[in-house]
């Protein structure tokens, strides 16, 4: 399954190790999951996370971008037997992130099986890569909680004698009337 990083990170293929870097960052912070409460980014954060371990790497974007000149080609002659009627419906994996994006391409061929294995590991590594940050939320919500509980548990003894200290003038406040 070809997957296009340049679509994914919304860069041209020309785009330098920085643009590509700043492009995660940007990415990365539009689809972090405290950015989309109530939304699940999971699959768009795993996307992004796959093509940017690609693409920094000089020697897997070396190999990327030789597989991505047939892809290119691929998908013209796509395009071309589409509008010439002779184009068969594809099956695409779609990515659930705003408008329907294609991102993954079932049916597309590799020349290069070392480079489709690094791909298959990238996007092993992202989806592990996912799990680990949204288990690092957990656990950092969790210590957050347990500090807030610590504090108020500290600072309720203080407030309840406070409280009866307020509760025994207004009673002497009362009955002194």
């Amino acid at each position: 399954m070809f997957a296009d990083y340049y679509q994914i990170l919304e860069i041209e293929p020309t785009a330098s190790q920085e643009e590509i870097k700043k492009a995660f960052r940007r990415l990365a912070i539009k689809y972090h999951p405290d950015k989309n409460p109530g939304i699940d980014t999971t699959k768009q954060m795993q996307l992004i996370n796959e093509a940017y371990l690609f693409l920094k790497d000089i020697e897997g974007r070396i190999k990327y971008d030789r597989e991505y000149q047939f892809y290119t080609q691929y998908e013209q002659n796509q395009k071309k037997n589409k509008e010439e009627g002779q184009y068969q419906e594809r099956q695409s994996t779609k990515a659930k992130a705003g408008p329907e994006k294609e991102y993954h391409h079932e049916e597309y061929s590799f020349q290069d099986e070392t480079l489709k294995n690094w791909m298959n590991n990238a996007r092993e590594q992202s989806v592990d890569l996912a799990k680990e940050t949204i288990e690092d939320l957990r656990a950092m919500f969790k210590a957050g909680a347990n500090a807030a509980i610590d504090k108020v548990g500290s600072m309720l003894p203080g407030y309840l004698g406070g409280a009866v200290i307020m509760l025994i003038i207004v009673i002497l406040m009362k009955t002194c009337k």
